[in-house]
């Protein structure tokens, strides 16, 4: 799967805010993903992203 800045994932765990929407601020080995409830930042690498994920709410288009 392929992720691009900006899009809107939905994570198996809800956040301790309540929220489990993030938005992904960074792609790499390492993954940035902000909550959009509390602003929280969290770095994650990419294998413990991709097991959490669990879809996709909103795909931002490549230019």
């Amino acid at each position: 799967m392929k992720y691009n800045v900006g899009d809107i994932v939905k994570l198996k765990k809800g956040h301790p805010c309540g929220e489990n929407k993030w938005e992904i601020m960074r792609v790499g080995i390492d993954f940035r993903i902000k909550c959009l409830g509390c602003s929280r930042q969290v770095w994650l690498t990419r294998k413990d992203f991709e097991k959490r994920v669990k879809k996709i709410l909103e795909k931002k288009l490549d230019d």
